[in-house]
């Protein structure tokens, strides 16, 4: 399974490589090298906030497995992480799956705690102070070309479109 993943995130950046080249060689062709900066920039900050996303979202997403995780019990894994309040075995009572389930629903800030944690993460902040920074930059200096810009910020979700069809139709 990591092989796999490996595999698809090497095809999927090999995508992005791609896309960004025919970019740049279309701004080259052109004679164009303020849309080769505006597309450049915004490129790279666009997958810089990808790839932070990612990483922070995968980080949180491993805390929480390894939350739900007690090597001693033999009880299944998978089991422990649908049913972690034992809701479905035969000898529960309504009433304590409802005072099970009233922790889970009052449990707001800690839910919006781990998913912050992968919202916020400093891989994720960086793409995007990378991303006004860069705006920042073209606009301030005169050559902030907004249609080439928003072009070179869709590159990484175009590419990641064309890596979800391939997979769906699982040609990658």
């Amino acid at each position: 399974m990591v092989i796999k993943k490996k595999m698809m995130i090497k095809k999927s950046l090999k995508i992005f490589a791609i896309l960004d080249f025919c970019v740049i060689l279309l701004c080259l062709l052109l004679g164009n090298l303020d849309w080769l900066l505006n597309t450049q920039i915004a490129f790279f900050s666009s997958l810089m906030v990808t790839v932070g996303s990612y990483l922070g979202y995968k980080k949180n997403i491993k805390n929480r497995v390894e939350d739900h995780i007690n090597k001693d019990d033999p009880y299944d894994e998978v089991d422990k992480m649908d049913d972690k309040y034992d809701l479905y075995s035969p000898e529960v009572s309504e009433e304590e799956i409802n005072k099970s389930m009233k922790p889970i629903k009052q449990n707001h800030l800690s839910n919006l705690k781990s998913g912050f944690s992968g919202m916020a993460s400093f891989y994720r902040m960086f793409g995007y102070v990378a991303l006004i920074i860069g705006f920042f930059y073209l606009h301030n200096n005169g050559y902030l070309h907004i249609y080439s810009y928003i072009l070179g910020f869709l590159i990484v979700p175009i590419s990641s479109l064309i890596v979800g069809l391939f997979l769906k139709k699982g040609n990658l």
